[in-house]
Parts: structure tokens; sequence; C-alpha cells
């Protein structure tokens, strides 16, 4: 299964905003960090804030921060927000499915197993998992943390 970018940039940012707690990030410096547009993270930035994963700071001082723990972050849960209904093949949308052999066909069972799988795994994770070891991610990050210079 292959996530939307859309659900891609979403685990980002979460990511680098955890990687400095005591710090506001920016859009810019996001999307500097990861090579993605600002006008793409913007719409991004205000679907983790609508969920409350994210808090958005306007004004002098402003932001992004996260809005609860990190270990309150479940990553099935952002993936299931952010990607929608799993449609692994044709026959799981029941209002475009045109194909000829759907109501004989197995592999549908199949492959909602393997998506219920691939939920299972990110279901037993947080961001606090991705993000435990700070200094080197933040280093790749290209993030200056509190008494740590990335090189």
């Amino acid at each position: 299964m292959r996530l939307n970018s859309f659900t891609d940039y979403s685990l980002r940012v979460l990511m680098y905003v955890a990687t400095e707690p005591d710090r506001r990030a920016t859009i810019a410096e996001i999307a500097a960090a990861f090579g993605i547009s600002r006008h793409h993270l913007t719409k991004v930035v205000q679907f983790l804030g609508q969920h409350g994963w994210l808090r958005n700071v306007r004004g002098r001082g402003g932001g992004l921060d996260l809005a609860c723990a990190p270990e309150r972050i479940n990553l099935g849960t952002v993936v299931r927000a952010a990607e929608g209904a799993p449609l692994p093949a044709e026959c799981f949308d029941r209002a475009r499915n045109t194909c000829a052999i759907a109501r004989a066909c197995r592999l549908r069972d199949v492959l909602g197993d393997a998506v219920d799988a691939f939920h299972a795994v990110l279901d037993g994770h947080t961001l606090a998992d991705i993000t435990r070891e700070l200094r080197p991610l933040g280093q790749v990050l290209k993030v200056v943390q509190r008494g740590l210079r990335a090189p």
C-alpha cells in the first residue's frame, strides 16, 4: 500500500515539529527542510490542526507546535484520517466498481486483510515511537535544537 503525498506530508510535519518541542516551527522552514511546496503544506497544517494534533499560533512569535503529547498521536489514526477510505483495488469503491469478476473474486478479501494488517501495525505506534531519537532526526532535518547544532 502506498500513502498519498498528503498523508506522507502530514506525518513529516508532525515529525518535524516533534523534534523541537520547546520551539514553534514555521511552514516555510518545514517546506525548505523537505523540499515541499508551502502552499501544499498550508493545507496539511490546517488538516492537522482541525484534528487536534497541531496548534497553529498566528502573529508575532507564532508558528506550529504539537497540540498534544507525541504519545497521544497514534500513527494509524493520522493515516486513516489523511487517507480516507482504503481503496487498494477498484472493487473497494462501490460507486465506481466496474470489475466484471467482482461477485466471484476472492482477491477483495485478501486485499482487505492486507489493509487491516497495515493499519494494525500503524495502530501500534505513536509519534513518540518514531521521534524518540530527536538529535539524529533533527540533524538530518538541519534543525538547530536547544544546546545542539546540526553539522
